[in-house]
């Protein structure tokens, strides 16, 4: 294996400790044996273990008895994972690697072995300080097919759950009276003509993990969550570039929420159902907000005044109708369910 920088790839585990030497060399242990052992109880892993969903991601399977490895971008993002996880939760990983998106050579080490990769996102701030530009957009796109291509490489079975938007999906660009569904596709240029760049960048990301999947080889399913939600990761600020352009979301049906540990077990749940034939693509939320009323109470719990309301603090009787259908998703989670109950 050639050397990496220490900054592009170390190992972190409570009992195993990376130290910065001289000469920066690459700490490896045990973690990246690719035996009968690890593929039998399925080992895979999770980008991003210090956001919200990663975090939700990661527990969901520790629960379900798999091996999980985690991938973070710096090596201070796992004070941050820390955060999110209890201590007894951290020690069950098979390992925690600090693997940057944009180094294809590092995420193919992170990955050596897996059963699948969950990519949940290329660029996170838990302190909400960034925000997200016409920049972020471009790298994000560029994570993804590293992302792809290494799960192609090195992943023993080439699957990948990819972490899109329900923003993928609903800004088509034309004024029709259509249900937004798992065909539904952001027109990129109308982005950037209104400067939507979250909404951009899931978009290009999850288009280029389409192609590059094809050719590579990878089984690739994405999940389209809406605006996720978390008590525990109550920042303001990390809401903001999703519900940009969020009055028009609302006037038209498309502001949708989830919760972001049962966005995590959809994951789960999608993962699973690759075996007996899940594929495409999974809109994923459990709320649509509908009136006035509701916008100002989001509003009012995500301290976002006037984002969706425009400062207006009168509830309409009226309905806005649902023009959302999240009804794939729903008979793949009830379809398991039943399952899992035989």
């Amino acid at each position: 294996m050639r050397k990496m920088a220490m900054e592009e790839f170390a190992v972190l585990k409570p009992q195993v400790r990376c130290l910065r030497e001289e000469e920066q060399k690459v700490c490896v242990n045990n973690a990246f044996s690719c035996g009968l052992d690890a593929r039998e109880r399925k080992l895979v892993c999770v980008t991003g273990g210090n956001s919200s969903l990663g975090s939700h991601i990661v527990k969901a399977l520790l629960a379900r008895g798999y091996l999980v490895r985690v991938t973070i971008q710096n090596q201070v993002d796992y004070e941050d994972m820390k955060k999110l996880m209890r201590d007894e939760e951290i020690n069950q990983l098979e390992g925690v690697v600090v693997a940057k998106m944009g180094s294809l050579d590092s995420l193919c080490v992170a990955f050596r072995g897996c059963h699948a990769i969950f990519h949940t996102s290329s660029f996170i701030d838990p302190h909400g300080i960034s925000g997200y530009s016409e920049q972020m957009a471009f790298l994000e796109a560029e994570a993804a097919r590293n992302v792809i291509e290494a799960c192609g490489r090195a992943a023993y079975a080439k699957r990948c759950i990819f972490t899109s938007s329900l923003l993928a999906a609903i800004w088509t660009g034309d004024n029709e009276n259509k249900i937004i569904d798992e065909f539904s596709w952001t027109n990129e240029e109308f982005c950037r003509e209104n400067k939507l760049w979250l909404a951009l960048g899931k978009t290009t990301a999850e288009m280029t993990c389409w192609r590059k999947s094809k050719e590579m080889k990878v089984n690739l399913v994405t999940v389209c969550p809406g605006l996720l939600m978390d008590a525990s990761f109550p920042n303001a600020h990390n809401y903001v570039p999703y519900l940009k352009g969020g009055k028009v979301m609302l006037k038209h049906g498309h502001l949708a929420v989830e919760d972001a540990k049962k966005a995590a077990e959809a994951h789960v749940y999608v993962y699973e159902a690759m075996d007996y034939g899940a594929c495409g693509r999974y809109l994923c939320y459990g709320k649509v907000v509908r009136k006035m009323s509701e916008a100002i109470e989001l509003e009012n719990g995500l301290k976002i005044h006037g984002l969706l309301s425009g400062g207006r603090h009168e509830a309409l009787d009226e309905e806005i109708h649902i023009m959302l259908s999240n009804a794939k998703l729903v008979r793949l989670i009830q379809g398991s369910q039943k399952l899992s109950c035989k």
